[in-house]
Order: structure tokens, then sequence, then C-alpha cells
């Protein structure tokens, strides 16, 4: 027959014991035996009500899933020939956005003849870089993807 170690449903701990017995002052009780920690040698059981136990158990993992914080990864289009208060406006969004600990993709999407001058969609992503130096970290170097250069930049 193999033994356990119980808790009753007080916290009180009965030591190590048979499970015949464990489920005896469990049914004294008028409760249910739950194992609670089957890992170890010789498993923990407790004495309680076990509907009440799911229902504690549910209630933690909930509250664990409010408190998780996901990462999206918001984008921020933008030109090669790009104006300097449109810039100044995109770069509030991205600081905005690196706050709120997301990932950012930045685009910049060459139109037509812009494809001959890449050259300034990176001097462009080059200026991002170096403005945000000291609070990102570059997860993706800008790289071409068609008509598109791609660079994804995530909070320290």
């Amino acid at each position: 027959m193999p033994n356990v170690r119980v808790i009753d449903a007080e916290g009180e701990n009965h030591g190590v014991i048979t499970l015949d017995d464990a489920l005896e002052i469990a049914e004294q009780a008028g409760l249910d035996l739950v194992e609670v920690s089957p890992q170890v040698s010789p498993p923990v059981c407790k004495v309680l009500d076990y509907g009440k136990y799911k229902y504690e158990q549910q209630k933690k993992a909930n509250e664990a899933r409010k408190k998780q914080k996901t990462i999206d990864v918001k984008e921020i289009k933008m030109r090669p020939g790009i104006d300097e208060h449109d810039y100044q406006v995109k770069m509030r969004n991205v600081r905005k956005f690196l706050d709120n600990g997301d990932k950012v993709k930045m685009t910049i999407r060459f139109r037509g003849r812009e494809m001959a001058h890449q050259d300034l969609g990176l001097k462009v992503l080059t200026r991002v870089r170096e403005e945000l130096d000291e609070v990102i970290k570059i997860e993706q170097m800008p790289k071409t993807e068609g008509r598109l250069m791609v660079m994804v930049i995530v909070p320290k």
C-alpha cells in the first residue's frame, strides 16, 4: 500500500501514512483527498473541498493572465523624402509605442524612381536609430523587401 504525506483541512500535518488511512481522514471530515504535490516522495495530499480548490486555482490563473503584458508590433510607415514636421510626428508615435513596451517596425516605402535612391531611405532609418540609440535595441537591421525597406526595433 503506497504511503502519502497528509495535511488536513486546518493545515495540520498528519505525517506519512497509508493511502487508506488518508482516505478515511478525508471521509471523516466530509471532504476530498487531493494530491497537491505528486513529484516529491512520498506525494503530498491535502484534505479539502475539491470544487473550491479548482475554483481557487482558476481564479489564480485568471489573475496571472490579466497581469501579463502582450507585446504588439506597431508599424510606422515613412517615405524616403519625408518632411521634417512629418518626421517629428512619426518619431513622437515611435517613442509612445516604445514606452508602452511594444516592438516598432519602421517601414520606408519606395515609389517609382525612388527605388534608384535607396540610400535616402537608409539615411532616414539611420537617423531614427541615432536619435533613439539610448532607448532601443535593433532586432532587425534595415533590409530591402521589394519596394519596402524594413527595420524592427524594441525597447531596451
